[in-house]
């Protein structure tokens, strides 16, 4: 039990590195969190610190979710090898995903966990057989919805809630599509505030279209 809480423990500390926050701070001097959405989050970097951070922070987040998945993993199945390899993965994705949302380094202020999630099935990926094609069709999901709806939050929300049920059609094992649709929820969760200014039209959508 001691190595459980111990890997939940630094899967959350991962997590909660708030990446754009410190990319806000050390680039420009500014604290993220009071500019665009105010969200913590690779988005919310792009729009306010422009694509070179913003694709750094998009990579950092996902980076935090496959270690917490494949490192920390790791780790604990080694110390606890009769335990369920899936629910031990599991647990430290969860836990790092929190971390990223709801981190103790910003009064519980963080992201959407999109990316981080991203980072949770890639690293899953190497361990289970099937996740690459559920990873490749939810990346095809959020593309086409971006294409049509050009609304990020929509493609993200949308992408969240197929997750599980690829997972299904894979026919993963029953723990993972638990734990996918755990995923889906914190996601959707998060992305509540969006979709109810989606509602009103007043969420801002993407342009393709190049500045002049």
């Amino acid at each position: 039990m001691l190595w459980i809480i111990l890997g939940i423990l630094v899967s959350y500390l991962i997590g909660s590195i708030p990446t754009a926050y410190i990319f806000g701070k050390v680039l420009k001097g500014v604290d993220i969190r009071k500019f665009g959405s105010g969200n913590v989050g690779a988005t919310n970097a792009l729009r306010v610190l422009g694509k070179g951070p913003g694709v750094a922070v998009l990579l950092l987040d996902i980076l935090k979710g496959l270690l917490a998945v494949v490192l920390i993993g790791d780790l604990i199945i080694a110390a606890l090898p009769r335990a369920s390899s899936d629910l031990l993965r599991m647990l430290t994705a969860l836990s790092c995903i929190l971390g990223h949302n709801w981190t103790i380094f910003l009064n519980f202020k963080g992201g959407k966990g999109v990316a981080t999630t991203l980072g949770v099935l890639l690293g899953l990926s190497f361990k289970v057989a099937g996740i690459n094609w559920v990873i490749a069709l939810s990346i095809l999901t959020w593309i086409l919805i971006i294409l049509l709806a050009r609304i990020v939050s929509v493609a993200s929300a949308l992408t969240a809630l197929f997750l599980p049920l690829y997972m299904l059609i894979f026919r993963l094992p029953k723990l993972l599509i638990l734990g996918a649709t755990l995923l889906s929820i914190l996601v959707i969760l998060r992305h509540k505030t969006n979709l109810v200014r989606v509602i009103k039209g007043q969420e801002p959508r993407l342009s393709f279209k190049k500045s002049q």
